[in-house]
């Protein structure tokens, strides 16, 4: 029967997922993991109680041995981005950490979806597929399926409408370059900019420019004034991991392990998927302006070192 998730690092990151995942239609297990079990099993607890008053899943602490027949496994150990670093300057440390995960995840659920949200996130899935030979389809960064409801939610409120009216996707790193896809963004079944024009918003060069701010810095804001962003992902990495378990054939722009985007070699960069039990689509890459298509392959070409960068700390 499926329905059951695992998550890999029950800090503030993973314990919000485990919460929102606890109260998610078509999840009826949810297996935290840490090297805390003390932490795993307090965390489990709590959320057990909160999900008793209108809860759907069961929630409990196990070791990686209680990961079999997990759909998805998140994986979200590490070391939390600090106010003023970038999520590149995490490397080292958290490709370490999630190097030593990769394969015990995989010995104890061989079928399930590796799904990560560790920073930088980016950078994930290349080392599970570059250094474990997991299919890249089956192996899924979050990237940035976030950054792209932010950007709707920014437009919405724009635009005084619903964010689930918008399609608007950002595209490349989640993070400092990343690319808010405008060429692309619809409304009402028409370009955003003739959907500007007919409902007397405008969206003039200054506004866009402050929009893109506002969604990449969007974390590290959030950091500034409570230490630590954690709802925002928790709901990303719930939304990914029911899409996964539900087989729901959705699409989201998240990160997987590409041998070339742009003429950039072996880089992991976020675009559209399908997202469904046996994990991700190809990427999709949809048409780009000039612009776009030069800053998404700048971004892919600064993944792909930060990935050569990750790989080499593993030597």
């Amino acid at each position: 029967m499926p329905g059951k998730i695992g998550i890999v690092g029950v800090g503030q990151v993973g314990a919000a997922a485990a919460y929102m995942l606890s109260r998610t239609p078509g999840i009826r297990e949810v297996v935290l993991v840490d090297l805390d079990r003390a932490r795993a099993e307090g965390e489990a607890a709590d959320i057990a109680h909160a999900a008793a008053f209108g809860g759907v899943a069961e929630v409990r602490a196990g070791d990686y041995a209680d990961l079999a027949g997990a759909d998805a496994v998140v994986i979200s150990a590490g070391a939390s981005l600090k106010p003023g670093q970038t999520r590149l300057e995490l490397l080292t440390r958290n490709v370490r950490i999630t190097a030593a995960i990769i394969p015990e995840v995989r010995r104890a659920a061989p079928d399930a979806i590796q799904l990560f949200a560790t920073n930088p996130v980016d950078v994930m899935p290349a080392i599970a597929v570059k250094r474990f030979g997991i299919d890249p389809r089956r192996a899924i960064a979050t990237g940035c399926a976030l950054d792209s409801v932010r950007f709707r939610d920014r437009l919405a409120r724009h635009f005084d409408v619903a964010p689930t009216a918008l399609h608007a996707y950002v595209l490349g790193e989640h993070g400092d370059s990343e690319v808010l896809h405008w060429s692309g963004a619809h409304a009402a079944s028409m370009p955003l900019e003739r959907f500007a024009v007919l409902t007397g918003r405008p969206l003039p060069p200054e506004l866009r420019a402050g929009i893109a701010e506002e969604v990449r810095t969007s974390a590290y804001r959030i950091k500034q004034g409570k230490g630590v962003s954690n709802y925002g992902i928790g709901g990303c990495v719930a939304r990914l991991a029911q899409a996964v378990a539900g087989d729901e054939h959705t699409i989201f722009s998240v990160a997987t392990f590409m041998p070339e985007l742009l003429g950039v070699r072996d880089t992991c960069v976020s675009l559209p998927h399908v997202l469904g039990r046996q994990g991700s689509s190809a990427p999709l890459l949809p048409p780009l302006d000039a612009g776009e298509e030069e800053a998404l392959r700048r971004s892919a070409a600064i993944l792909a070192e930060a990935i050569d960068r990750g790989l080499a700390s593993l030597d």
